[in-house]
């Protein structure tokens, strides 16, 4: 398969977008794991979105988005959960939930993991469900 040199660029760049998503993620799963955190499943898919981490901390389940960048901040890295996002994270929960009835009754947590060369931050607590 022939590619032009903007789709090969294109390809390669998301290639190693990926790479690094999926690195930052088993990071982060080895640093919460470390913490004491039950990793419940990784990647769930529904329809609205993907919620990259599900653990248990303790009693609470914990919804996990991370953040794996190499060039930016933590403060431009918190900007890339936007409300939108937050949003789908929200629905995405929600599925889980529905179809995973012995969760349903636990209080839940929305946490944000921003993984960087140098460190993995964990932000507890990082957004909430509005009613």
């Amino acid at each position: 398969m022939l590619l032009n040199r903007w789709t090969q660029k294109s390809f390669q760049y998301s290639m190693h977008k990926a790479g690094l998503g999926k690195e930052g993620e088993n990071r982060a799963a080895q640093t919460l794991e470390a913490a004491g955190m039950s990793i419940i499943t990784r990647n769930f898919r529904s329809r609205r979105g993907e919620i990259d981490i599900i653990a248990l901390d303790g009693e609470i389940l914990v919804f996990i988005e991370v953040k794996a960048w190499s060039k930016l901040s933590i403060e431009n890295l918190s900007y890339s959960v936007n409300p939108k996002k937050q949003g789908r994270i929200i629905e995405t929960a929600k599925y889980f939930l529905s179809i995973h009835r012995q969760y349903n009754g636990r209080a839940i947590r929305f946490d944000v993991v921003f993984v960087s060369r140098e460190a993995v931050t964990h932000l507890a607590s990082a957004f909430m469900e509005r009613i």
